[in-house]
């Protein structure tokens, strides 16, 4: 899709910095792909303390278990 964008051109220096990437396109598609990487990450984050586990639960017996 065809977008056109004003970026800073300081902010996109750093992304070509830091990725290493040589495209605009693919700087911003690396910044994008890490940005939602980052948010689920988030989400499941804030589950911990939220769940309740039973300590009976033995999870080498399911990997095990044939489907």
């Amino acid at each position: 899709m065809a977008t056109n964008l004003a970026l800073d051109q300081d902010l996109l220096e750093r992304a070509f910095k830091v990725s290493g990437e040589p495209t605009k396109k693919a700087a911003v598609t690396r910044a994008l792909q890490e940005f939602i990487a980052r948010r689920e990450q988030k989400r499941v984050s804030d589950l911990f303390g939220k769940l309740e586990w039973d300590a009976k639960f033995d999870y080498k017996a399911e990997r095990a278990r044939k489907l």
